[in-house]
Protein backbone atom coordinates (compact mmCIF):
# COMPACT_ATOMS: atom_id res chain seq x y z
CA UNK A 1 0.00 0.00 0.00
CA UNK A 2 2.67 2.55 0.86
CA UNK A 3 4.56 1.23 -1.90
CA UNK A 4 1.84 2.15 -4.39
CA UNK A 5 1.00 5.69 -2.83
CA UNK A 6 4.88 6.58 -3.01
CA UNK A 7 4.72 5.51 -6.70
CA UNK A 8 1.93 7.67 -6.94
CA UNK A 9 2.70 10.89 -5.96
CA UNK A 10 5.99 10.95 -7.77
CA UNK A 11 4.02 10.20 -10.72
CA UNK A 12 1.90 13.08 -9.74
CA UNK A 13 4.72 15.04 -9.33
CA UNK A 14 6.16 14.36 -12.54
CA UNK A 15 3.09 15.67 -14.06
CA UNK A 16 4.13 19.20 -13.04
CA UNK A 17 7.47 18.50 -13.68
CA UNK A 18 8.81 15.86 -15.26
CA UNK A 19 12.85 16.56 -13.60
CA UNK A 20 11.97 17.18 -9.98
CA UNK A 21 11.23 13.74 -8.93
CA UNK A 22 13.40 12.31 -10.38
CA UNK A 23 16.03 14.18 -9.29
CA UNK A 24 14.48 14.22 -5.74
CA UNK A 25 14.91 10.35 -6.08
CA UNK A 26 18.93 10.35 -7.54
CA UNK A 27 19.58 12.96 -4.73
CA UNK A 28 18.58 11.27 -1.95
CA UNK A 29 20.08 8.06 -2.52
CA UNK A 30 23.09 9.19 -3.57
CA UNK A 31 23.88 11.61 -0.77
CA UNK A 32 21.22 10.47 2.49
CA UNK A 33 20.04 7.12 3.61
CA UNK A 34 16.66 8.35 3.38
CA UNK A 35 16.19 6.54 -0.23
CA UNK A 36 17.31 2.90 -1.27
CA UNK A 37 17.04 2.57 -4.51
CA UNK A 38 16.26 -1.11 -5.95
CA UNK A 39 19.25 -2.40 -7.75
CA UNK A 40 17.39 -1.78 -11.64
CA UNK A 41 17.01 2.19 -10.48
CA UNK A 42 20.34 2.71 -9.16
CA UNK A 43 21.35 4.33 -11.88
CA UNK A 44 18.99 7.38 -10.81
CA UNK A 45 21.84 8.27 -8.23
CA UNK A 46 24.42 8.53 -11.03
CA UNK A 47 26.27 11.70 -10.89
CA UNK A 48 26.07 12.46 -14.62
CA UNK A 49 22.20 11.61 -14.80
CA UNK A 50 22.03 13.81 -11.50
CA UNK A 51 23.79 16.83 -13.90
CA UNK A 52 21.69 15.82 -16.87
CA UNK A 53 18.28 15.81 -14.76
CA UNK A 54 19.71 19.92 -12.83
CA UNK A 55 20.16 20.56 -16.50
CA UNK A 56 17.04 20.07 -17.68
CA UNK A 57 14.95 21.38 -14.60
CA UNK A 58 17.15 24.61 -15.12
CA UNK A 59 15.77 25.05 -18.71
CA UNK A 60 12.31 24.02 -18.01
CA UNK A 61 12.24 26.14 -14.99
CA UNK A 62 12.98 29.07 -16.80
CA UNK A 63 10.65 28.32 -20.05
CA UNK A 64 7.44 27.52 -18.24
CA UNK A 65 7.64 30.85 -16.76
CA UNK A 66 7.21 32.93 -20.11
CA UNK A 67 4.25 33.27 -21.75
CA UNK A 68 3.37 31.69 -24.94
CA UNK A 69 6.86 29.63 -24.60
CA UNK A 70 4.98 27.85 -21.74
CA UNK A 71 2.81 26.85 -23.93
CA UNK A 72 5.31 25.52 -26.50
CA UNK A 73 6.91 23.58 -23.17
CA UNK A 74 3.71 22.38 -22.71
CA UNK A 75 3.25 20.57 -25.42
CA UNK A 76 6.89 19.08 -25.55
CA UNK A 77 6.17 18.10 -21.86
CA UNK A 78 2.86 15.86 -22.81
CA UNK A 79 5.48 13.05 -24.04
CA UNK A 80 8.27 13.93 -21.42
CA UNK A 81 6.31 14.45 -18.36
CA UNK A 82 4.04 10.99 -18.66
CA UNK A 83 7.39 9.19 -19.20
CA UNK A 84 8.60 10.37 -16.58
CA UNK A 85 5.71 9.61 -14.89
CA UNK A 86 6.41 6.54 -15.31
CA UNK A 87 9.97 5.99 -14.69
CA UNK A 88 9.48 7.47 -11.02
CA UNK A 89 6.34 5.01 -10.02
CA UNK A 90 8.14 2.39 -10.79
CA UNK A 91 11.26 3.21 -9.10
CA UNK A 92 9.05 4.12 -5.88
CA UNK A 93 7.15 1.49 -6.08
CA UNK A 94 10.45 -0.74 -6.21
CA UNK A 95 9.59 -2.40 -9.83
CA UNK A 96 12.49 -4.66 -11.63
CA UNK A 97 11.65 -3.03 -15.03
CA UNK A 98 14.50 -1.18 -16.58
CA UNK A 99 16.61 -4.10 -16.67
CA UNK A 100 14.47 -6.74 -16.77
CA UNK A 101 16.53 -9.69 -18.42
CA UNK A 102 13.54 -11.57 -20.34
CA UNK A 103 11.72 -8.45 -23.16
CA UNK A 104 9.44 -10.95 -23.12
CA UNK A 105 8.40 -11.55 -19.08
CA UNK A 106 8.06 -7.89 -19.19
CA UNK A 107 4.07 -8.02 -19.95
CA UNK A 108 3.79 -11.82 -18.90
CA UNK A 109 4.65 -11.23 -15.35
CA UNK A 110 2.70 -7.71 -15.44
CA UNK A 111 5.88 -5.62 -14.37
CA UNK A 112 4.35 -3.18 -17.28
CA UNK A 113 1.74 -1.83 -14.93
CA UNK A 114 3.57 -0.14 -12.57
CA UNK A 115 5.07 2.22 -15.78
CA UNK A 116 1.82 2.14 -17.19
CA UNK A 117 0.43 3.51 -14.07
CA UNK A 118 2.82 5.97 -13.66
CA UNK A 119 2.05 7.20 -17.06
CA UNK A 120 -1.55 7.55 -16.22
CA UNK A 121 -1.40 9.36 -13.74
CA UNK A 122 1.13 11.84 -15.01
CA UNK A 123 -0.72 12.36 -18.61
CA UNK A 124 -3.75 13.60 -16.21
CA UNK A 125 -1.72 15.75 -13.85
CA UNK A 126 -0.27 17.74 -16.96
CA UNK A 127 -3.40 17.47 -18.50
CA UNK A 128 -4.55 19.53 -16.08
CA UNK A 129 -1.70 22.05 -15.63
CA UNK A 130 -1.86 22.55 -19.11
CA UNK A 131 -5.22 23.19 -19.53
CA UNK A 132 -4.97 25.68 -16.67
CA UNK A 133 -2.04 27.56 -17.97
CA UNK A 134 -3.97 29.58 -20.81
CA UNK A 135 -6.55 30.58 -18.51
CA UNK A 136 -4.19 32.27 -16.03
CA UNK A 137 -2.12 33.72 -18.98
CA UNK A 138 -5.47 35.35 -20.38
CA UNK A 139 -6.90 36.54 -17.04
CA UNK A 140 -3.73 37.93 -15.87
CA UNK A 141 -2.58 39.18 -19.40
CA UNK A 142 0.25 36.73 -18.64
CA UNK A 143 1.76 37.97 -15.70
CA UNK A 144 0.45 35.15 -13.18
CA UNK A 145 2.64 32.47 -15.84
CA UNK A 146 5.88 32.57 -13.12
CA UNK A 147 3.18 32.83 -10.26
CA UNK A 148 1.46 29.70 -11.35
CA UNK A 149 4.46 28.02 -12.70
CA UNK A 150 6.32 28.66 -9.55
CA UNK A 151 3.62 27.07 -7.16
CA UNK A 152 3.94 24.13 -10.00
CA UNK A 153 7.59 23.25 -8.87
CA UNK A 154 6.79 23.28 -5.27
CA UNK A 155 3.80 21.27 -5.78
CA UNK A 156 6.28 19.33 -7.27
CA UNK A 157 9.13 19.43 -4.57
CA UNK A 158 6.47 18.84 -1.66
CA UNK A 159 4.55 15.66 -3.51
CA UNK A 160 8.29 14.20 -3.83
CA UNK A 161 9.10 14.49 -0.51
CA UNK A 162 5.96 13.57 0.55
CA UNK A 163 5.92 10.47 -1.36
CA UNK A 164 9.47 9.45 -0.32
CA UNK A 165 9.82 10.07 3.24
CA UNK A 166 5.86 10.44 4.25
CA UNK A 167 3.68 8.29 1.67
CA UNK A 168 0.71 8.22 3.45
CA UNK A 169 0.43 11.91 3.27
CA UNK A 170 0.15 11.83 -0.30
CA UNK A 171 -3.67 11.58 0.19
CA UNK A 172 -4.04 15.17 0.92
CA UNK A 173 -1.97 15.88 -1.96
CA UNK A 174 -4.23 14.14 -4.35
CA UNK A 175 -7.05 15.88 -2.65
CA UNK A 176 -5.36 18.94 -3.15
CA UNK A 177 -5.00 17.87 -6.90
CA UNK A 178 -8.42 16.79 -7.23
CA UNK A 179 -9.96 20.45 -5.86
CA UNK A 180 -7.91 22.13 -8.53
CA UNK A 181 -8.93 19.48 -11.23
CA UNK A 182 -12.80 20.90 -10.46
CA UNK A 183 -11.56 24.32 -10.55
CA UNK A 184 -10.20 24.31 -14.05
CA UNK A 185 -13.27 22.64 -15.21
CA UNK A 186 -15.28 25.24 -13.77
CA UNK A 187 -13.14 28.03 -15.14
CA UNK A 188 -12.44 26.90 -17.90
CA UNK A 189 -16.50 26.05 -18.90
CA UNK A 190 -17.25 30.03 -17.41
CA UNK A 191 -14.67 31.33 -20.19
CA UNK A 192 -16.82 29.08 -23.00
CA UNK A 193 -19.74 30.34 -21.65
CA UNK A 194 -18.14 34.49 -21.92
CA UNK A 195 -17.38 33.80 -25.39
CA UNK A 196 -20.51 32.23 -26.34
CA UNK A 197 -22.25 35.12 -24.97
CA UNK A 198 -19.90 37.85 -26.48
CA UNK A 199 -20.38 36.33 -29.95
CA UNK A 200 -24.64 35.81 -29.31
CA UNK A 201 -24.15 39.59 -28.51
CA UNK A 202 -21.52 40.68 -31.41
CA UNK A 203 -23.99 38.82 -33.93
CA UNK A 204 -26.86 41.00 -32.72
CA UNK A 205 -25.32 44.28 -33.07
CA UNK A 206 -24.43 43.00 -36.67
CA UNK A 207 -27.63 42.07 -37.68
CA UNK A 208 -29.00 45.35 -36.60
Amino acid sequence: MLEALTGTGLAASAGLNAYIPLLTMGALARYTELVDLPAGWSWLSNGWVLTILAVLLAVEVVADKVPVVDHVNDVVQTFVRPTAGGLAFGAGSSAETVTVSDPGAFFTTHQWVPIAAGVVIALFVHGVKAAARPVVNVSTAGAGAPVASTAEDLGSVTMSLLALLVPVLVLVGLALLGWATVQVVRRRRRRRRERAQLSGSGSRHLSV
